[in-house]
């Protein structure tokens, strides 16, 4: 088992299990090449980098994040046509008077998530976003099964990246 921590990005061409563990605001990115069987996992902080940052992690971001971890698969041998997606995590997991959409910060990872997927125009088979529970999240490379386990409930399959299956999006 590898654990993708914050900020992290992590690619696989064997057969393992990336895990991002307590993912509040931050989403964990799942991706995957069925034919050149490459795998990866993006542990995303925060939307976009700082303006004037100097920022040697492009994972944190979704906006540097989703695009080097493509280009990695591709370094790896994936095509970008073929590369499907999960993800998940964007909780609220603390709320404050007076601050409606200045915190929102697992809203806004989800929205900078999806808005990249577009850009990249990659196939998302899997979303589990927001509410005010954190998440876990594990990509079975092996299987291609994504699962997704918050507090409050069991392990359950979001999708499987290596069959193309759609379980759930959302929740």
């Amino acid at each position: 088992m590898i654990s993708v921590v914050m900020g992290d990005i992590v690619i696989e061409t064997k057969h393992e299990k990336l895990v991002a563990l307590g993912l509040g605001s931050c989403i964990g990115f799942c991706a995957y090449d069925c034919v050149a069987k490459v795998s990866a996992m993006a542990h995303i902080m925060l939307p976009e980098e700082f303006p004037g940052s100097h920022e040697n992690q492009p994972g944190k971001f979704a906006n540097t994040g989703i695009p080097t971890l493509l280009d990695m698969m591709v370094e790896k041998g994936a095509i970008r046509s073929r590369i499907v997606v999960a993800y998940s995590g964007g909780a609220q997991v603390f709320k404050f008077k007076n601050t409606a959409g200045k915190l929102d910060v697992g809203i806004r990872n989800a929205k900078a998530v999806e808005e990249e997927v577009k850009k990249a125009r990659l196939r998302c088979l899997g979303v589990s976003v927001g509410g005010g529970s954190g998440r876990s999240v594990t990509f079975c490379t092996e299987s291609g099964n994504i699962m997704v386990k918050t507090v409050a409930s069991k392990e359950v399959l979001l999708c499987n990246l290596k069959n193309g299956m759609k379980v759930r999006t959302n929740g």
